[in-house]
């Protein structure tokens, strides 16, 4: 188990944005976490990276508690994300925004960059090779000289993965990543996915489209903050408390 969740809590004033949530993560795997808009899917992604701290509750990666820590520690721990709201160097190149990315591994000291030592240049030449190989496998390799502010919509999503890629996490979270797109770029960031898969990552992917289903192993669905179903793709398509959440009382 990767990542461990028990009795997730977020509240703000008299509204309860995440409700008593126990979640895993196997390592490996690709969970879905869906629900419809306003179900308290990100949030739930703020309070496993830092961004927002519970109400109570308890989050372990990996075996540790680090419920309420720092966001860069979570990250430097080995969790990366990304955003609805995708942030780029919009003058950089595709290739510029992996390499910018790389703030975490390997690290040099001020000296070796001042004095330009052979540890720094080791280092920039291993961040090269890195940020190429990623800018390869999400796809990206035919434009990797592309200012990020000229690519499609979906082509700019997966950069945002790539970027998070960059900072070598062992559990990967994307944030609605096919919002906005239309079916060409839909498929596109799915096989970028499909790709990470093949290598091992172990993703969570927020969503709340339902297409996204066809990768997963394993899927949470969540509303109003509160997991409804929990199961096999198969099982979820098929559950009554999500397809009322998704489509209402008939």
């Amino acid at each position: 188990m990767l990542l461990e969740i028990k009795g997730l809590t977020k509240q703000f004033g008299g509204l309860m944005a995440v409700h008593d949530l126990d979640m895993h993560v196997i390592e490996g795997e690709i969970l879905g976490l869906i629900g419809p808009n306003g179900a308290g899917k990100s949030t739930i992604f703020n309070l496993i990276t830092g961004v927002l701290k519970p109400t109570r509750g308890k989050i372990f990666f990996q075996g540790k508690d680090i419920t309420g820590k720092k966001p860069y520690a979570i990250a430097r721990l080995g969790i990366g994300r990304t955003f609805q709201l995708n942030p780029l160097f919009a003058e950089f190149t595709v290739l510029e925004n992996v390499l910018a990315s790389f703030y975490l591994h390997p690290r040099s000291s001020m000296f070796d960059m001042y004095f330009h030592t052979p540890t720094y240049r080791r280092n920039e030449a291993l961040i090269a090779q890195q940020a190429a190989e990623i800018v390869a496998m999400v796809g990206l390799e035919a434009v990797k000289h592309e200012l990020a502010k000229n690519l499609p919509h979906g082509y700019q999503k997966m950069l945002g993965i790539a970027r998070a890629l960059a900072t070598k996490p062992r559990l990967l979270l994307l944030d609605e990543p096919l919002a906005g797109m239309n079916a060409e770029e839909i498929e596109f960031t799915l096989a970028g996915i499909r790709s990470m898969r093949d290598r091992g990552m172990t993703v969570v992917v927020v969503e709340h489209n339902m297409v996204i289903l066809d990768m997963c192993d394993r899927v949470v669905a969540v509303n109003f903050g509160k997991k409804i179903a929990e199961g096999l793709p198969d099982e979820i398509r098929q559950d009554k408390d999500v397809i009322e959440a998704y489509l209402g009382t008939m």
